[in-house]
């Protein structure tokens, strides 16, 4: 397990959300291979859904760009090992 390894560069989330998001993505590298990274964001934002509701995205990868609007205080964006984070619930218009 990387728990405990990462290393976050933005968020608007409480920090127990932090920390729930951190330790959902190292275990989800525990359950798949590290380039799978289609089914460890599949596994992340399901986890979401499930303790927070409907609405999250969550992407992984070791490069993209993003630009996108998200509801307050449901932001994260962090590096685990060779792999970034980014975690978040859509916003309502």
């Amino acid at each position: 397990m990387l728990e405990g390894k990462a290393k976050v560069e933005e968020t608007d989330m409480p920090v127990k959300m932090q920390m729930q998001a951190m330790r959902i993505a190292s275990q989800s590298l525990d359950l798949f291979d590290v380039f799978d990274s289609i089914s460890i964001a599949a596994h992340i934002k399901k986890e979401f859904d499930e303790r927070y509701g409907s609405g999250w995205h969550c992407v992984v990868g070791t490069n993209f760009g993003c630009f996108f609007t998200h509801s307050k205080g449901t932001f994260i964006y962090f590096h685990l090992g060779t792999l970034n984070f980014l975690i978040f619930k859509g916003s309502t218009l």
